[in-house]
């Protein structure tokens, strides 16, 4: 796929995967449209990215309905949406025993509702031109479960339900979907992370410190969009493996992540 002149819109685009796959989008001659909550932000990655028309359009993912009224009325003024990539979410690091209920309405919110509500905004007009990537940034989490993560996880097993439910329902209207699942990528996600309370515990992790550098993440997501994939798995080492493990291996798989206690 030639990525010249098309658009492509990127949530949680402020830092991280989406940042870098906005940067990489942009050497590849796409118009870029830039979402998160922090202006500022934003600003400072666009005044990097290669070439010109590119877009900030903030974006609250934690109030969905608003987002579906935001983007539906500004639509119009928009360029076409080649590519939706749903990026933006936040991840959780704490026991089901300890957490506030709070906790797992604010992962749906963000992960799941936001994801659908921006989808839901944008996908009619892809239907009517009979053309367009709709791409969700799942997790291996989302393949897997592990301690630590229940509302994490649960969040994202619904976005790969979603997304292939989608897929089977446009695939007559030529529109490709794609879920990409990151294992342990080299951003600020650990120190994101909600702890019991709902508030991120700034703290890092080990295997997210030692993860894929997101620029070769974001390159193999890249490719993979290109390649019109239905689902990839990125990641290295056991963060890669992990939903193969799960898949041939399941008892064996279910008893090393009982004893793994790391956040």
């Amino acid at each position: 796929m030639n990525f010249n002149n098309k658009t492509v819109w990127i949530t949680g685009a402020s830092s991280g995967i989406g940042k870098e796959l906005a940067v990489q989008f942009a050497k590849l001659g796409a118009r870029v449209i830039l979402s998160a909550r922090n202006v500022e932000k934003l600003t400072e990655v666009k005044a990097t990215l290669k070439g010109d028309g590119h877009l900030i359009i903030p974006l609250d993912l934690s109030a969905p309905e608003a987002v579906l009224t935001q983007v539906t009325d500004l639509l119009h003024t928009l360029p076409s949406i080649d590519i939706l990539i749903n990026n933006g979410g936040v991840s959780q690091r704490s026991l089901f025993l300890e957490n506030d209920f709070n906790v797992y309405r604010q992962l749906m919110e963000v992960n799941y509702f936001g994801l659908i509500a921006l989808t839901k905004a944008i996908l009619p007009s892809m239907v009517a031109r009979k053309n367009g990537s709709i791409v969700a940034i799942s997790s291996v989490a989302g393949k897997v479960g592990s301690k630590f993560r229940t509302g994490y996880s649960g969040s994202k097993y619904a976005v790969v339900g979603f997304m292939d439910c989608l897929r089977a329902e446009v695939a007559e209207h030529n529109i490709h979907c794609l879920t990409i699942c990151p294992g342990s990528i080299k951003t600020a996600i650990a120190h994101n992370s909600l702890n019991e309370q709902g508030v991120a515990q700034n703290k890092p992790e080990e295997s997210i410190e030692n993860g894929m550098a997101v620029s070769c993440a974001a390159e193999k997501m890249i490719q993979a969009i290109a390649n019109k994939k239905d689902e990839v798995i990125v990641g290295q080492g056991l963060s890669g493996w992990a939903p193969t493990i799960k898949r041939f291996f399941p008892t064996l798989f279910n008893r090393l992540t009982a004893k793994t206690n790391y956040r």
